[in-house]
């Protein structure tokens, strides 16, 4: 049995009782390991809204669905805090910074994130604003236009992502780090029940008096997680695609949104340096092991095939 929910938009019994099922299981785990939370009724809506509009909205959401069970995973972290597997990195990481990239301010040796705390200014803490937005919905947008223009480009860009996400995610359980700001606020201390901190983007929401950076980190998975920066992972593959499909111009934004929040990351104390450089290093392995895999292995690239034909 199938049913006409809207024009163009016929839908299967059995595709519909999968999607309601997946979605009550969603938020029983969801409920058993983080809580009921608004942001879970509003995934399931969206996805619904899309699944069951149309044909060409339901491949849409169907594609995009890798990126949703990245998003469901990275919530799902704060039912398992990295600190309790692995001993929190704070001083270290933070004398190495300044071994490596101090810089001599009247006698003393800082940070570049202290440095900047002490030197930013208006324009550069709007600027830096402006491009740390852009960390999801640059990547999302170029996603939803891979989608529309090469399926096949699509699959490879989204699953590079994720693959690059769970290794990010691999050195934040193997080794916990403070961010700078950290140290700022609470010093050389592991203090377990940390909330997430604005630091420098504080200075974006109180130029304008919103609150949008604070209810941004305010949902934040792990304060322990600033090495590598993914931050900086996210454009970068994003460039990496953009040449490979020969986006010319385009291709200039990307890589001066990728700049720019590499230095805001620093900027707004929220990583260092090396976190910075972390972040760099896992999205070329992420992209290199992502390239290997699909030229070795014939059981990927015959499911890629599969997944792609339901996209088309």
């Amino acid at each position: 049995m199938s049913f006409a929910l809207t024009r163009g938009a016929t839908v299967s019994s059995k595709r519909i009782l999968t999607v309601v099922l997946l979605s009550i299981a969603y938020l029983v785990c969801s409920y058993l390991l983080v809580g009921f939370k608004t942001d879970q009724l509003v995934l399931i809506g969206i996805f619904f809204t899309l699944y069951f509009s149309s044909g060409v909205t339901r491949k849409f959401v169907l594609g995009f669905s890798i990126f949703i069970v990245y998003w469901i995973i990275f919530d799902y972290m704060k039912a398992f805090p990295n600190y309790k597997y692995s001993d929190v990195h704070i001083s270290g990481l933070y004398n190495l910074e300044k071994n490596i990239f101090g810089i001599n301010e009247t006698g003393n040796v800082i940070t570049p994130n202290e440095y900047w705390r002490i030197h930013g200014i208006t324009f550069l803490d709007i600027l830096t604003g402006l491009f740390y937005l852009c960390w999801i919905p640059v990547p999302l947008g170029f996603a939803a236009y891979l989608f529309f223009t090469r399926r096949r480009q699509f699959l490879y860009f989204s699953l590079t992502f994720v693959l690059v996400n769970l290794l990010g995610f691999v050195v934040y359980y193997t080794y916990p780090a403070a961010p700078p700001w950290y140290i700022q606020y609470h010093g050389l201390q592991f203090v377990q029940t940390t909330p997430g901190n604005t630091a420098g983007l504080s200075k974006f929401d109180a130029y304008f008096n919103i609150n949008l950076f604070k209810s941004i980190y305010a949902k934040g998975s792990n304060v322990f997680a600033a090495m590598p920066s993914l931050h900086s992972s996210y454009p970068l593959i994003v460039v990496y695609y953009g040449i490979k499909n020969r986006l010319g111009w385009a291709n200039l934004f990307f890589i001066t949104v990728t700049a720019g929040i590499w230095f805001s990351a620093v900027y707004t104390s929220h990583h260092y340096v090396l976190d910075v450089l972390a972040g760099i290093a896992t999205a070329a392995v992420g992209i290199a092991l992502f390239r290997l895999i699909v030229a070795k292995s014939k059981t990927i690239s015959g499911w890629l095939d599969r997944y792609e034909a339901i996209i088309q």
